[in-house]
């Protein structure tokens, strides 16, 4: 046990250390948020004026509300993948500098060592998308303020499970990874990538139908409609209060992806979490059975 302490605390220091690798992964959110803000603020915020019945108008807060939590929802959704990607490339970067073998010819367990890259991973990431969760609450608090002190509590739970996805999910994948050039290119992949298939560049119910089938399947796209569904939880209490009706809101739910439907039945938030959870717990096994497996065969 002593031996995984001390592991965990060198790669978290190595990643803290390495000022390019922090600094990146710590400003892409903000950057993240400066560019939803000024690309695709008002496109959000012309969706919900578009999905408002006649007659009905949105006081100016009370919009700007809801266009600043989807973007926030957006935001935490992607970093806490892309991030946890960037704070595991120490796995790899070990492997491609050589210092692996350091390990693997001394008396530490291949299974104390694949965990501690895991274990480094969640505490850099946590850290780096509470900080950005901070940010964006700011924002939020700027632009229109309608979370309750349990939507926030909510939040910062949500944001914890996400990074618990990621750091799987990037455990598993940088678990084959050996080279830069490979870490670039994957890197380059989920970044660019991951935002659209987890709904968070673009909603899912402006996908293809076929699209939208195949996307129902993947467990991100639940964490991104959790968070989005904690995020704007307080402004759609707030336009219904104002006499917004109640399919009028149904409908933008529908629209920025609150509401998921798995082949025409709606996901119920309860069942997303379940979905989330069970995913984390298989992915979290599969990268520890991979590790065994791969100590037998050393």
């Amino acid at each position: 046990m002593n031996t995984l302490f001390y592991l965990i605390r060198r790669n978290t220091k190595l990643f803290f250390k390495d000022k390019g690798m922090f600094f990146t992964s710590l400003i892409t959110p903000c950057i993240l948020l400066v560019l939803y803000a000024v690309f695709l603020g008002k496109i959000y915020r012309d969706s919900f004026v578009m999905g408002l019945p006649e007659g009905v108008e949105l006081a100016e807060k009370l919009l700007n509300g809801a266009v600043s939590g989807q973007l926030i929802s957006s935001i935490l959704a992607v970093s806490c993948v892309t991030v946890a990607f960037c704070s595991n490339m120490l796995m790899v970067q070990d492997k491609a500098n050589g210092s692996i073998r350091d390990f693997t010819i001394s008396p530490v367990k291949k299974t104390a060592l694949s965990l501690s890259y895991y274990f480094a991973t969640l505490i850099s990431t946590l850290l780096i998308c509470f900080t950005t969760t901070a940010v964006c609450l700011v924002y939020v608090a700027v632009q229109g303020w309608y979370l309750s002190v349990s939507d926030v509590i909510v939040l910062i739970f949500d944001v914890f499970l996400l990074v618990l996805f990621g750091t799987a999910l990037s455990s598993i994948i940088n678990f084959f990874l050996s080279t830069q050039g490979q870490i670039s290119a994957v890197g380059s992949m989920i970044s660019s990538g991951y935002g659209f298939i987890c709904g968070a560049y673009m909603p899912i119910s402006q996908f293809p139908e076929v699209l939208q089938k195949v996307i129902s399947f993947l467990p991100g796209t639940y964490g991104t409609s959790i968070i989005r569904n904690v995020a704007m939880r307080g402004v759609f209490s707030e336009m219904k209060a104002d006499g917004v009706p109640d399919f009028a809101i149904t409908q933008m739910k529908d629209a920025i992806d609150c509401n998921l439907y798995f082949f025409g039945n709606r996901v119920e938030l309860g069942v997303m979490y379940a979905v989330l959870v069970c995913t984390i717990a298989v992915l979290i096994g599969v990268y520890v059975a991979m590790n065994v497996l791969n100590k037998k065969k050393g």
